[in-house]
């Protein structure tokens, strides 16, 4: 991303009471995930961005505004910081109506526009028809909505969001997600969402930024970092199950992988030296041999497994294999009607196809 598509940029650096090494920017209409594991220091990121909490060293610049600069010794206050930040735990108002939560964020309105203004937030987030009530009245997704729109309603240059749906059950969840999506449609305003559901960073953002031990360890276009982690450690952290050792080496415009028993053919891999390697396979490139009808797929790749695992995941049957050559055990899932077709029982016998493009070479590490 180049500077002047950047609206948020921000560097944080400091050894104590939390390690923090965090390089990470966002722009206009962009949602960015920060994730990783719990205690990784993803809220104390939030946190400095919203200028609640100061990092002994950082940059933090939104939308050509400066709001932490340690070489100007510039540190704005949180309310001089146009941030809208929306909590875990909604942090509404309970003793005032959800309009007036609404209104409380909107000090830099007209006095006599605010009523206005917040039933048009309250509209966008599908929240009108309950103005009047207060926060106990309202589920945990109605709730959400009413904090959404309080943070929006002070009219963000940046919209922060702290595992906001983390509250609320699936089905509420999934709605969110729907309604969060057609919101983002009329913001042109960067999104910072802190998550450690990869499922839900798959669904809703943009780019994705990890952070382990407070320091980032790969950022990028989502599908970029969960398709080619730099290292099988990250691989780990993103929640990558298919990941191996093997032999790499390279002759001519061919790349030659040992893994899993099997030689396979790749496109020459520049970054990767001859010599140990580690690899990851994406579930979608593995496919299971048919019974009934072998498909193009099946002469690529082949590896000879047997079904230590079958378990029944609603319409999917999630299935762990263990490779005959190697012991080495390789997880997917299949659906449950093309398992029962093919006749995929714990116990038995399964080859399956590895599929080149789906196959991601990395250092040794």
């Amino acid at each position: 991303m180049n500077d002047s598509d950047t609206s948020l940029c921000v560097r944080l650096t400091q050894n104590q009471p939390i390690p923090l090494d965090v390089n990470l920017s966002c722009g206009s209409a962009e949602l960015l995930a920060l994730t990783g594991p719990s205690g990784s220091g993803k809220t104390t990121v939030l946190r400095a961005i919203a200028g609640l909490h100061k990092v002994a060293n950082g940059t933090i610049t939104c939308r050509n505004q400066r709001w932490q600069d340690d070489e100007e010794k510039l540190f704005l206050p949180a309310q001089k910081r146009r941030v809208g930040l929306v909590f875990q735990h909604y942090a509404l108002f309970p003793h005032l109506s959800v309009l007036d939560n609404i209104t409380t964020a909107m000090s830099h309105v007209a006095r006599k526009s605010r009523v206005e203004k917040a039933m048009d937030w309250l509209r966008l987030t599908n929240m009108e028809g309950l103005h009047k009530q207060h926060p106990h009245r309202l589920s945990g997704g109605q709730r959400q909505r009413v904090a959404l729109a309080r943070a929006l309603a002070r009219e963000p240059n940046v919209l922060l969001l702290d595992e906001p749906f983390s509250a609320v059950d699936q089905l509420t969840r999934e709605k969110l997600y729907r309604e969060l999506a057609q919101i983002r449609s009329r913001l042109d305003i960067p999104m910072i969402l802190v998550t450690h559901d990869m499922l839900e960073v798959q669904q809703l953002a943009d780019s994705l930024c990890l952070i382990h031990h407070g320091k980032t360890m790969q950022s990028g276009p989502v599908s970029n970092v969960m398709r080619k982690p730099a290292t099988a450690r990250i691989a780990r952290l993103l929640g990558h199950k298919n990941l191996y050792t093997g032999t790499y080496s390279r002759s001519g415009t061919t790349g030659n992988l040992t893994m899993l028993g099997a030689q396979i053919e790749l496109p020459p891999q520049e970054a990767i030296a001859n010599g140990d390697v580690s690899v990851l396979i994406e579930p979608s490139a593995i496919i299971m041999h048919r019974s009934d009808k072998p498909s193009h797929g099946e002469r690529e790749n082949p590896i000879v497994t047997r079904v230590a695992e079958a378990v029944e995941l609603g319409d999917e049957l999630s299935l762990r294999l263990i490779v005959e050559a190697t012991d080495d055990t390789i997880a997917f899932r299949v659906s449950r009607h093309v398992a029962m077709r093919n006749n995929v029982v714990a116990g038995g016998q399964l080859t399956v196809s590895i599929l080149s493009d789906g196959i991601h070479v990395m250092s040794a590490t």
